[in-house]
């Protein structure tokens, strides 16, 4: 079939690789902005008008079936065994999203470990059913960033958990802030929410929701009903989770803003379904705001987890997100909890002595990207002392497995062949691997060699379907990319292909004028992040720029 990008299906046969992207998520992006418009005037009407739009025009299952096929478990079947790997059955794909008939399958239901030895559930969705959830999250996801909570960080796009530390430090780590904190965690979250409060209160297609947790699931070759909750493995699921908690923070807000004029200094900072709530005293957390939060998740037929909520002294600490937040005489630090530490270095020494056969440098690339991972994670908080303990018990570890690889050698010949000094650093363990034209040396990552750099927290209204914001998400992945050397270089290869000047006015761009890295078609318009979609620009030019093109004045860079 062939079809217009807004509109519906013709009868000749579509041809996958000849979908124009650019004016499909061009097309969704007007859309999706538009919806944002309408649900911060809170004309609810015309927010279902569009979304009905969306969810039924071209562009929009064009891209629900590229984002299935496109996350990691594209190759993931259902309980009906179908994949989308072939151009003709993704074709077929687009086409078969339909509303009118359509009847989603039970999951299949999977169970993967969690750290404390349970079990936790996971539905697997048929191909279709996750590109129905797909397409319906295109108009749902613009209404839930609008609504959302401020401090809430999980599963929503440019919040990460680092906003959520820098968010603790902003509400505990002055002299006057709060003191106390309540851990809070809520049990069984996905599998424990009202199907009635969903179905009353989430933005969205009544119908089609109520087919999605009413589907059931199949385990053992039974077929089990869901009464409650929304499954874990959904594409829609963290949306829904993320709409149904969102409300306590504005709760908290008009409760506790000020008692009697003395403030009480009450904050939520949630990800997930993991959330903190400070105050001035134990009494207050105990006697007032715990009730209020019971109450507030009672609603929504959820409850607290009696072994995961306490109250705690921020002298105490807390781990929070992998993280030990806690004042030392005063002061504030983040530091990586024992716990995440021990979880990350049992799997590295699970890997280092299943591979005890194996070559040193595919050993190397098999632990790289875990070990920089990990790092990457902390390095927002006050790590050097636990990443260079890390990198002495990864050393211990791999002498090890050299030892029992080499047990007639010398402890000077396995450190001369496995432990070299590469940059200076003594003690990196490599291996030289045999590249198309030459002699690589493969060596290990280490946390230590990590630059200990401060998170910029995300400002809790910004929204990235609003093209309002469109500015503000261009400077926060300038930020990114400046942190990343090999970012780094892409951008200094792009002022070279400028000439180091600016398009908008040709003068040049220097450290002392400063520069602004923009997207010539926004991202709120479906441009890419790729280095083909970016010019530099001085500061001043880009906001005139910006100014300019919000009125409808398109630039033109050649």
């Amino acid at each position: 079939m062939t079809a217009s990008q807004a509109g519906a299906l013709s009868r000749v046969e579509l041809d996958w690789h000849a979908i124009d992207w650019q004016t499909a998520h061009r097309t969704v992006r007007r859309l999706q902005a538009r919806i944002v418009k309408a649900a911060q005037e809170k004309r609810w009407g015309r927010v279902k008008a569009l979304q009905h739009l969306l969810t039924h025009s071209f562009s929009g299952k064009a891209l629900a079936v590229k984002q299935v096929i496109e996350n990691s478990g594209k190759k993931t079947p259902g309980v009906d065994h179908v994949v989308w790997n072939t151009a003709r059955k993704k074709a077929a794909a687009v086409c078969d999203l339909k509303q009118r008939g359509y009847q989603p399958l039970p999951l299949r239901r999977l169970y993967i470990p969690k750290s404390n030895g349970k079990m936790r559930p996971l539905g697997i969705p048929s191909m279709k059913d996750r590109g129905m959830q797909a397409l319906y999250l295109l108009a749902l996801d613009p209404v839930a960033e609008t609504t959302a909570d401020p401090n809430s960080y999980g599963f929503r796009r440019g919040r990460s958990t680092a906003d959520a530390i820098v968010q603790c430090y902003i509400a505990l780590a002055k002299r006057h802030s709060a003191q106390w904190i309540l851990e809070g965690d809520i049990k069984a979250c996905f599998d424990q929410i009202s199907h009635n409060w969903i179905i009353a209160n989430i933005p969205t297609d009544k119908a089609m929701l109520r087919k999605w947790l009413k589907a059931g699931f199949i385990d053992e070759n039974a077929l089990h009903p869901t009464e409650a909750g929304t499954p874990q493995g959904g594409i829609i699921s963290p949306v829904i989770a993320n709409l149904t908690l969102d409300g306590l923070e504005r709760v908290l807000r008009e409760r506790f803003s000020k008692a009697g004029g003395v403030p009480v200094k009450v904050h939520l900072v949630r990800y997930a379904d993991d959330f903190i709530v400070t105050g001035s005293s134990k009494e207050l957390l105990e006697a007032r705001v715990k009730p209020l939060v019971i109450e507030f998740f009672k609603a929504r037929g959820l409850e607290l987890s009696q072994e995961k909520t306490r109250i705690t002294h921020i002298e105490e600490g807390f781990d929070f997100l992998g993280q030990n937040v806690r004042k030392y005489n005063g002061k504030f630090l983040t530091k990586p909890s024992k716990k995440n530490v021990k979880a990350f270095l049992d799997k590295v020494r699970g890997i280092i002595k299943t591979d005890k056969h194996t070559k040193a440098g595919i050993l190397i690339a098999r632990l790289n990207p875990i070990i920089r991972g990990w790092a990457h994670y902390h390095r927002h908080s006050a790590s050097s002392v636990t990443f260079s303990k890390v990198d002495r018990a990864i050393f211990d570890c791999l002498w090890q497995w050299a030892r029992r690889r080499h047990g007639d050698k010398s402890s000077r010949w396995i450190y001369n062949r496995y432990f070299r000094t590469p940059d200076g650093k003594s003690g990196v363990f490599c291996e030289r691997t045999q590249g198309e034209n030459k002699t690589k040396l493969a060596r290990l990552f280490y946390p230590s060699s990590l630059r200990i750099v401060r998170h910029v927290k995300i400002k809790g209204e910004a929204n990235p379907y609003d093209p309002r914001w469109e500015s503000y998400f261009e400077r926060r992945l300038d930020m990114k990319m400046e942190a990343n050397p090999r970012k780094r270089q892409q951008l200094l290869r792009l002022w070279i292909s400028q000439g180091g000047r600016c398009p908008e006015c040709d003068n040049p761009i220097t450290r002392m004028t400063g520069w602004r890295s923009h997207q010539i078609i926004w991202r709120v318009y479906g441009g890419s992040s790729n280095m083909s979609n970016r010019v530099l620009l001085h500061p001043g030019c880009h906001s005139r720029l910006h100014d300019r093109e919000s009125q409808g004045v398109t630039a033109s860079f050649s």
